[in-house]
């Protein structure tokens, strides 16, 4: 069995920063102790007194297979998320076809187990049609149901009342939801009484405003009291909603919430210079909505940080405001945008990784993972928090071959990243090894 022995790192885990040494024999963290000696070890990794943290588990991707490959594919985009310490990730069912039935998420879980770098698991997208296969959906395997309460097209969209109930009611696994209030939309758009072809990006956050954004998120959460429901609402990007979430620790909640990296760094003043760059659904709105977003982490509101990473081509993003699609590539770049917010004094690391590792692998019942405990699973990042990134479309890992952050240097760096025990990236290179990711499984009786 391959071992590796990571020497004097600073090692950031349950609310505590301890120096220390970990040794990884196969796929497992062996042993975590002072001066770990050497003998017997294939790997020395000296780590300088540098942060070692859980993997980042990203419960909101979009990695576009199958269907729509030529924006990104599992094997591309994991790449970019080891190089960005994303160690696992829990993908989106809006694929062509789109995920609604255990056969497809079957399909994605062979496509993965070939090409994925990273450890991986699939959402069920609900329907108005496909309660059958939500109730038997297999709760070892999927991560969740994703209901869609707007904003979304085609057999996706669940705005039906009877649907939603049943949904809420009868669901065996975590619901976790984008909402947006589709009638409240088509209302704004109606009062910004303007031609298609003058609506810029500038008109986005009036278009999806915070009114949609409550009016659908409240619902969700009435329904969740309901019924009993265990609901995670992804995205959130007002400050009116936060008041929706009670402040906490995550343990026993059955009502949680989610920030995206997008919304706690850029906001609507970014639009004039960013474009449809960073059009996104929900909208980035305002300042204070984001100073919001930011104070809700430290208050505990906030329960997870995420990406919705969602990449489309340069040609989609660079149509004209109503025809560019909506999402942008973020899995290579979201730690470091976080590890900024350290530096900057907004966040602490031990904060940083409960949000993105820790409570993750708590809400989904994760097996094994998202701690840094002897006997896990060894997904580990080493990042140095001194050593500037400068990032550009250039040196992005991303099919779409292009990034947000284009000309922003990051004050930390991505050093190295181990999936499974394997490492897969280290000092800006990925190794070949597209089949080292693994199924996540799922603590659930």
């Amino acid at each position: 069995m391959a071992s590796t022995l990571i020497k004097n790192a600073l090692i950031v885990n349950e609310g505590q920063v301890q120096e220390s040494d970990l040794r990884i024999t196969d796929k497992r963290i062996e042993k975590i102790g002072s001066s770990i000696t050497a003998t017997n070890t294939d790997h020395v990794i000296e780590a300088n007194g540098h942060w070692l943290i859980p993997g980042m588990i990203d419960d909101q991707v979009h990695f576009r297979e199958p269907g729509l490959t030529q924006k990104g594919s599992i094997a591309t985009e994991s790449r970019a998320a080891v190089a960005g310490g994303i160690t696992s990730f829990m993908e989106m069912p809006n694929v062509n076809p789109s995920t609604t039935t255990m056969s497809a998420i079957n399909h994605k879980r062979e496509i993965a187990a070939k090409h994925s770098s990273a450890n991986y698991a699939f959402y069920l997208g609900a329907t108005e049609e496909n309660l059958e296969d939500i109730k038997s959906l297999d709760p070892k395997i999927v991560c969740g149901v994703k209901v869609f309460m707007g904003a979304s097209t085609g057999n996706l969209l669940v705005e039906n009342t009877n649907a939603l109930e049943s949904i809420f009611s009868e669901c065996p696994v975590l619901i976790a939801t984008h909402c947006e209030s589709g009638p409240v939309i088509a209302k704004n758009r109606e009062k910004l009484n303007k031609p298609d072809l003058e609506v810029t990006i500038h008109d986005h956050p009036v278009i999806r405003d915070d009114e949609a954004c409550y009016a659908s998120s409240s619902y969700a959460v009435d329904l969740a009291k309901r019924f009993g429901s265990q609901l995670h609402v992804l995205h959130i990007t007002t400050e009116k909603e936060l008041s929706l979430f009670e402040p906490g620790n995550i343990q026993g909640k059955s009502i949680t919430a989610e920030a995206c990296v997008h919304h706690l760094w850029f906001s609507q003043d970014d639009y004039q210079q960013q474009g449809n760059f960073i059009k996104c659904n929900p909208a980035i709105k305002s300042e204070q909505d984001r100073k919001a977003l930011l104070a809700a982490v430290n208050s505990n509101r906030i329960d997870i940080i995420a990406t919705d990473h969602a990449p489309h081509t340069l040609e989609e993003k660079q149509q004209p405001y109503v025809k560019a699609p909506a999402g942008l590539p973020l899995v290579q770049h979201a730690l470091p945008t976080l590890i900024d917010h350290v530096n900057n004094k907004v966040f602490s690391i031990e904060q940083v990784v409960e949000k993105v590792c820790h409570n993750p692998a708590i809400r989904y019942q994760v097996a094994e993972r998202g701690f840094i405990r002897e006997g896990y699973f060894a997904d580990l990042v080493l990042v140095n928090p001194n050593q500037k990134t400068f990032v550009s479309h250039e040196n992005s890992l991303y099919k779409c071959g292009w990034t947000p952050f284009n000309g922003v240097e990051f004050t930390s760096e991505i050093s190295a990243t181990w999936v499974n025990g394997e490492l897969v990236f280290k000092d800006g290179e990925v190794a070949n090894k597209p089949s080292i990711g693994m199924q996540l499984d799922f603590d659930r009786a």
